[in-house]
Order: structure tokens, then sequence, then C-alpha cells
């Protein structure tokens, strides 16, 4: 064969497989852990299969919704059982160009562990020898699910989920769609952490059965601690859903704009807000409601006294008025909330302020109250000052307090 007909014939391969590529719709594949009589890990006042069966079709919807050109996949839109072949077969015959699959984690023994993490397979510090040794209870967990299969011992020959020989033998599969898996872990670590204000768990590696038998990008979200309270209070609330869901967006587009060849106008990041409210101020700076006189009850002859009244329930804050807080500092950078800088302040929060983060204590529509809880923690913030919010965006303070005299006249 000449070399100007080889030439022609590879030229015309390219010319459709670039067709091809070009025609075809960007693909992604959401799996929601678990499932069915699979209840993965649990909670206080929830399910692990329950709540990643709410986020996966939260990120799906909001990729729908923006992204119109990218066809998405749920491996399961219910509660039903699915076994993680079949998982990773549904990627496979879709010819998805990016798998990803969402979990909740969770520890014994302790309800103080935070944070946002993704995993991929591949080597690294969380895979081979000492990998193998040290980090393999997420593996473990997430992988045990096989054995809930009649028919894993065919399915899954030759892959023992608490083997460090399976654990070596599969480092080296996925290699093909390592990189991009790292990378676009990477980029949910940054932009969920970012929009959830969640502690950084990192991006790790190891292997995980529900990756290792797709054949593409791949990656397992673990959004957060059910065994944590209130990280599991957090995860149950719709701002968080929403939260999330922008983070995913954010990070899937930036990987699509990188990746997809067909694509001719980039997507572009939003800006998520933090504008919800952080704790009311602690009670033990509240002013005390001066005591309102009861009428008598009515006395029923032989009757005993009657029960006493029940307690007031505390007002709730109304984000349509001023909102007072107390700022304690601005920083560039993001720290849990368990961080020393806090000095035993619990309940802190921040808002963003160009590219500072601006952290604050307590909020209550009380002026007064704010002023007395600033004086009292004045030791451990000298330079701690009130501001003033209303609809979660900042407004002038002495505006502020001028309305709230006005309204207790």
């Amino acid at each position: 064969m000449s070399k100007k007909i080889l030439f022609s014939i590879l030229s015309l391969m390219l010319f459709a497989a670039v067709n091809m590529a070009a025609a075809k719709r960007f693909t992604l594949v959401i799996d929601a852990g678990h499932g069915g009589h699979d209840t993965g890990a649990m909670g206080t006042i929830s399910k692990e299969k329950d709540l990643t069966l709410r986020y996966a079709l939260a990120f799906g919807r909001i990729i729908e919704k923006k992204c119109p050109d990218v066809k998405v996949i749920y491996t399961r839109k219910r509660d039903t059982f699915i076994k993680l072949h079949e998982r990773a077969e549904i990627a496979n015959r879709n010819k998805a160009d990016l798998f990803v699959s969402v979990h909740i984690n969770a520890v014994s023994g302790s309800r103080s562990v935070r944070g946002y993490q993704t995993w991929t397979l591949g080597n690294g510090q969380r895979t081979g020898n000492k990998g193998i040794k040290e980090n393999l209870e997420v593996a473990k967990r997430e992988n045990s699910v096989i054995y809930l299969e009649k028919d894993y011992r065919t399915t899954y020959k030759g892959f023992d989920p608490n083997s460090a020989e399976s654990d070596i033998m599969f480092e080296f599969i996925a290699d093909k769609y390592r990189e991009q898996s790292v990378e676009f872990a990477k980029y949910l670590q940054l932009e969920i952490v970012n929009a959830t204000g969640r502690q950084n768990g990192g991006a790790h590696q190891n292997n995980l059965a529900v990756l290792r038998l797709t054949s593409m990008p791949s990656c397992l979200m673990e959004l957060g601690f059910i065994s944590t309270p209130d990280e599991e209070v957090f995860m149950n609330s719709d701002r968080a859903v929403d939260l999330y869901a922008r983070g995913f967006y954010n990070a899937f587009v930036t990987y699509k704009n990188r990746h997809d060849t067909s694509q001719t106008i980039p997507y572009k990041i939003e800006e998520v807000k933090h504008n919800e409210l952080p704790q009311i101020v602690p009670d033990v700076y509240k002013e005390k409601p001066e005591p309102q006189p009861q009428p008598a009850p009515a006395r029923t002859e032989g009757a005993e006294s009657s029960a006493p009244s029940p307690a007031q329930a505390a007002p709730e804050i109304d984000a349509s008025r001023p909102v007072f807080k107390v700022q304690l500092f601005a920083s560039t950078r993001r720290f849990s909330p368990e961080d020393k800088i806090f000095r035993g302040l619990t309940g802190c929060e921040y808002y963003t302020d160009g590219r500072l983060l601006k952290y604050t204590y307590g909020a209550s529509n009380n002026y007064d109250e704010v002023v007395r809880l600033r004086k009292n923690i004045s030791t451990l913030f000298p330079d701690a000052f009130v501001i003033a919010f209303r609809q979660g965006v900042r407004m002038d303070v002495n505006e502020a307090i001028r309305e709230y005299k006005n309204q207790r006249k």
C-alpha cells in the first residue's frame, strides 16, 4: 500500500473520529450509593442511602438545568438495590465521559470528625503497601456491599475487598483515566468546600470496586460524616443540598470546559454567596423578657392548683429587619469551626467580601444583645465590632441602629 493511500485512509479515519466525538453529547453518570436493603451508614436522624439519593438527584438536576448539552444518567432514582458491577455497567454501556458516585462518610467511636472528601482509583499514599495497611477503612466499607450480592463470588472473581494483594493488583487498572479522575476530584474539593464551608477532608486514592469497574474518569464523593451530629443535621437541610449542588456544578463545568472537545462556548463558574444567618446570640447574653402579669386561673371546687404556663419560646431572627452580628476578624484563609483561632467560641460563621473571609459570631435583631455579646468576648477579641445585615446583605450599621431604636419606641 502506497504511503499516499495510507495517509488518505488515516486522514479519513481521523476525520470520522473527530466528527463522531463532536456529535456525541457529553455524558455524566451520577450514582447514588447504596439503596434498598443496603442502607449504608446510619445516623441519628437519617440513613446514608436516603441522603445519597437526595444529593445525586440534586446534582443531576442542576446540570440538566444549566448545561442542556449534557446527558445526565442516574444509576438509580428511587430506593432500590443495585449491584456495584451493574452501576459501572450503566456508565460503560452509555459510554459515559464522567462517572460520579455519591456517598456519606461515617466513623465509629467519634462524634467530632467532619469534612468533605473525594476518592479516586490510583496509587499514592492511600494505596500500595503503605496505604493498604493504614488507609483501607473507606475502601472496605464502600466495597462491603459486594457481600450483599448473591453471586458476588462469580461477578468479582479474584477481587477480595479485604485483600492487600487485590489493592496492589488493581492499582494499575485505571492508568488511562487516573490523571483526569484526580483532576476532577481536586475541582470537587475546591468548589464544594468553597460553596458549603465544610472542612476540607482532601482528595485521596484507593481501590474502590465501583470505580475499578468503570472505563472512564471517575470518582467517589464522601459528602460528610453522618456519625457527627451537627454535620448530619447540616446535610439534611435544604440549604446544604443547594450549596453542595452549586459547588458540584462549578467543579463539573471547570472539568468539562477543559475536556469536552465538542464544546464551543465555555460555561461560567457561578459565585456562591454565603447569605445564611449564623448562630443566634447565646442565651446567656440575651435580654430576659419582663414577666407579664397572668390572669388568675379559674378554679373549680375541689380542683388542684393549675399547672404552670409553658415557657415562652425564643423569637426567631427576622432577616427582613436589621440583623446585628459581631465581626471578629478578616482573613484570606478558611478556618475549620474547631480551629484554635476562635479561642473556644462555637458557632462562628463567615461572609465573603472580595477575596477576604470575614468571621462573625452571634446574630440577633436586638442590637443591645449583640453589644452585650461583643463586650463579653472583648477579652478574646479586643478589636471585634458590631456589623449589620439585611436579607443576608451587609448594610450601614448606623442606619440599622436608627431603625432598631425607632422600632423600640
